[in-house]
C-alpha cells in the first residue's frame, strides 16, 4: 500500500526546498501544455501536493480537482490564494476514486515513482483510465534514469550540491528501486529526508497503459515539446483513453 512520507516539516518546507520547480519558466511551460491537453474540459491531478501546478492551471480557466495522500501537503495548499477553486480529496492515487470524469488526468515531477512497486504503478494507470472520459488524456512527467552515473560498486551519486541542499541518489538496478537522500541546510540546522522511489522505463509505462486501454499519443523530452531521444533525461508522455 502506498505510504505517506510528506508529513510535518517536510510538507511545511516543501515549497522552499523545491524552488527550482517553482521558477516561472518551468511552471508556465507545464501549465501551457496541460491547458492544451485538457481541451476545454476538467482536470484531475494525482499527487496535487501544495498546488504548484494545480493553482496556476486553475487560474488559466481549467476546472481542477486534486488527489493527494498527505493531509499535511494539502493543508499547505489550502493556505494559498485561489485554493478554494480546487476540489481536494485525501487518498492514494493508485486506488482512490472520485465520482467525476475528466478530460485530463496528470502526474508531474516524477510523482508516479512514489508508488514503489509495479503493481501499484499499474493500478495507477487503471485508476487514471477509470477517471477519464472517452478520448481523455493521461499525462505523466517522469525522469529517465541515467544509469551511466552509477558505475558498478558505486554507493551513491549526487544530483544536487548547493549551499542549502545536498542530494544523493542510490539505486538498485536489479529491482528498479532507488532512494533520493536529501540533506536540507538552514543555517546550522540540517534536516535529512529520504524519498524512496521506483523507476520505470517508457516502454514499461506503455505496457501499463495498454493494460488500462490507454493508447500512446505523444512523447516529448520536455514541456516545450522538444523531441524525445536516447539522450533525453526525462519524458512527457500522453496516453488517450480509446474505449
Amino acid at each position: 500500500m502506498p505510504q505517506n512520507i510528506f508529513t510535518g516539516s517536510i510538507a511545511e518546507h516543501y515549497d522552499r526546498d523545491s524552488l527550482e520547480m517553482f521558477e516561472r519558466r518551468v511552471v508556465d511551460a507545464t501549465v501551457g501544455f496541460l491547458v492544451d491537453a485538457a481541451r476545454g474540459g476538467t482536470a484531475l491531478e494525482f499527487g496535487v501536493g501544495t498546488g504548484r501546478i494545480a493553482l496556476p492551471l486553475s487560474r488559466r480557466g481549467v476546472g481542477v480537482y486534486g488527489l493527494d495522500i498527505s493531509p499535511d501537503m494539502v493543508a499547505q495548499l489550502r493556505t494559498k490564494n485561489g485554493s478554494d477553486a480546487i476540489r481536494l480529496t485525501i487518498g492514494d492515487f493508485a486506488t482512490t476514486r472520485i465520482a467525476e470524469t475528466f478530460s485530463l488526468v496528470y502526474l508531474v515531477y516524477n510523482t508516479i515513482g512514489n508508488l514503489t512497486n509495479q503493481d501499484e504503478q499499474t493500478a495507477c494507470f487503471r485508476n487514471a483510465a477509470a477517471h477519464l472520459a472517452l478520448g481523455g488524456r493521461f499525462v505523466i512527467e517522469l525522469g529517465v534514469p541515467d544509469l551511466r552515473r552509477f558505475p558498478p560498486g558505486a554507493a551513491a551519486q549526487p544530483f544536487e550540491v548547493s549551499a542549502t541542499h545536498l542530494g544523493f541518489d542510490t539505486m538498485d538496478t536489479a529491482t528498479q528501486q532507488g532512494v533520493s537522500r536529501h540533506f536540507l541546510i538552514d543555517g546550522d540546522r540540517v534536516t535529512r529526508f529520504d524519498c524512496p522511489y521506483r523507476y520505470a522505463w517508457p516502454a514499461e509505462l506503455d505496457l501499463m497503459a495498454r493494460l488500462a486501454d490507454l493508447e500512446l499519443r505523444e512523447r516529448w523530452a520536455d514541456w516545450d515539446r522538444s523531441p524525445f531521444t536516447a539522450e533525453s533525461r526525462k519524458h512527457i508522455s500522453v496516453w488517450e483513453r480509446t474505449r
